[in-house]
């Protein structure tokens, strides 16, 4: 039977691998190209088929940057919650976020709110099936 030969290294050859990235930073990516992508969204949906003005992408830019700082710091905090906690911090923030986003399409208040429950039931269930069968 066939063995591996040793590997042997000069003296000052080994480095200690450095990682790339910390999961602050990665997360801070990822909120920001999720903010630019609910930016752009609501930018659409608000501008209707109409023209691109300047308040039409400030209106962008000012929503996707609240998403994104929004969601980063959930990001942050929701470790320290238990796990029923930390679920539901995450229903509100999807049935907030997708609410809105269905508001601005000219829904009425009613179903607007309606929506916005009903994906925040979803969210719920997947969250706390998640934490519950991985703490």
């Amino acid at each position: 039977m066939a063995h591996a030969a040793p590997v042997h290294y000069a003296p000052g050859a080994r480095t200690t691998p450095t990682p790339t990235s910390t999961s602050a930073s990665r997360w801070a990516g990822l909120a920001l190209l999720m903010g630019v992508v609910y930016g752009l969204w609501a930018c659409a949906i608000r501008r209707d088929g109409g023209p691109i003005t300047t308040g039409n992408v400030m209106f962008g830019v000012v929503t996707g940057l609240v998403f994104a700082a929004l969601m980063f710091a959930l990001h942050r905090v929701a470790p320290a919650l238990p796990r029923e906690l930390r679920a539901l911090s995450w229903t509100a923030f999807a049935g907030v976020t997708f609410g809105y986003l269905y508001s601005l399409g000219g829904a009425s208040v009613l179903r607007s709110t309606v929506m916005a429950l009903v994906v925040a039931a979803g969210v719920f269930a997947v969250t706390f099936y998640r934490y519950y069968t991985t703490e």
